[in-house]
């Protein structure tokens, strides 16, 4: 079983006055769901997505995390000798063919904490991303499924109704079953990979989004907006945001990449009043080597350094354009969220379910190929995505079906 750390919720405030009705029921005939717990798996973008899913939900000061780390116990014991990587997809494995070698202990304390605190504190909201999660989750709502409200995001390969909702991309729920994924895809693994069921069958249980779920939205964008006024007020307009990610092995890019995005870069400075750049933390040296060196010393362009503060959230409430490498769908959807012009560069050295994400947002029209013979001061837009606010408006119909509140 993977070790959890928990960060305690603060302590809820009590009824107001001795033998009172318990808060929790202080909405008609609605029980108030008032509290939420993060699984995460140690992964960024993957607790960015439940993160952002909470923030919308007005959740966000109030809630327990737990991260997946290392499996530990049983044959675990004989399997930290292998990368951690490794390790995890066969403990993944047994947990699906064996679960009874599964230890609960942690799956246990959490399933304990929201039976005995239920009558005072409500049901609790679970929100789990990521294939390291879905073990745990799915245990949790088997054992305490009148307790507990049970999201999880991401295609978890396993029955749907495991879960009280899942919240998948469109492409990863759907690329596994066409016939170019079929082709990468040994026979034997499929069922593991392609989905076991529509989507259609299963109700409130399952959303499908375009891109991931995010912390962006119009009242972030509207607060990065006034908390960032003093840097970008007075930047020459317009302005064009780069970010250049890492490599992942569904899209592999290094100097291939860097040569003709500077070069791209360069063409497109006459119709920019200025550029922004920032790098990912494992960037390829040689891509940012070749970025600073053609373009650190324009005096239209600045490089971020990467020191604190982040301009992340200021650039996205700021900028008039992105160009965004297509490696990551989260800072993708991100920009997406914004309406904003939004250019890809490199969606061609991508495969398996990227290039499904990167033609969907091309035939609604939502990006466009970064070529270096664009106009960026051309304002074109589109109906930004909206997708963790669509999938928080469904897990609120699904609380109250069951008769449960969210108490913001």
């Amino acid at each position: 079983m993977k070790s959890l750390k928990p960060i305690q919720l603060p302590e809820p405030p009590s009824p107001t006055a001795a033998g009172a009705t318990p808060d929790i029921f202080q909405s008609g005939a609605h029980t108030l769901l008032r509290r939420a717990l993060v699984i995460g798996n140690g992964f960024p973008s993957s607790e960015n997505h439940c993160i952002g899913l909470l923030r919308v939900l007005g959740l966000s000061h109030f809630h327990l995390f737990y991260r997946v780390t290392r499996p530990k116990g049983g044959i675990n014991d004989w399997l930290q000798w292998l990368p951690l990587s490794l390790h995890k997809k066969i403990h993944y494995l047994i947990s699906i063919f064996v679960p009874f070698l599964t230890n609960l202990t942690d799956v246990n304390h959490i399933v304990n904490l929201a039976r005995q605190t239920y009558e005072k504190e409500g049901p609790l909201l679970v929100v789990a991303s990521g294939r390291d999660t879905v073990s745990v989750a799915s245990s949790i709502k088997r054992l305490a499924s009148d307790h507990v409200f049970v999201v999880q995001i991401q295609h978890p390969r396993l029955h749907l109704n495991r879960f009280d909702m899942v919240i998948t991309p469109h492409h990863d729920y759907y690329y596994p079953l066409t016939p170019e994924a079929q082709k990468q895809v040994p026979k034997f693994l499929r069922r593991w990979i392609s989905p076991r069921e529509p989507p259609e069958s299963c109700g409130m249980y399952h959303v499908l989004t375009l891109g991931a779920l995010h912390q962006i939205y119009f009242a972030s964008l509207r607060s990065a907006a006034i908390t960032w006024h003093d840097v970008f007020a007075h930047v020459p307009r317009p302005l064009l945001v780069v970010h250049i990610g890492r490599p992942t092995k569904n899209c592999r890019y290094g100097a291939d990449l860097g040569k003709p995005l500077a070069t791209s870069l360069l063409s497109v400075l006459g119709s920019c009043g200025s550029v922004r750049i920032s790098f990912s933390e494992r960037t390829p040296q040689k891509v940012s080597n070749i970025i600073v060196k053609e373009l650190g010393n324009n005096p239209k362009v600045y490089i971020w350094d990467g020191q604190e503060p982040n301009p992340h959230i200021g650039h996205l409430a700021w900028a008039d354009a992105f160009v965004v490498t297509a490696n990551s769908v989260s800072m993708i959807s991100e920009a997406c969220s914004t309406g904003k012009p939004v250019y890809i560069m490199g969606a061609e050295r991508c495969r398996w379910k990227f290039t499904e994400f990167h033609k969907s947002l091309r035939e609604r029209g939502v990006v466009r190929p970064f070529t270096g013979s664009e106009d960026i001061s051309e304002n074109w837009s589109y109906p930004p995505l909206n997708d963790t606010a669509d999938a928080a408006k469904r897990v609120h119909e699904a609380l109250a079906a069951r008769g449960w509140k969210l108490k913001i």
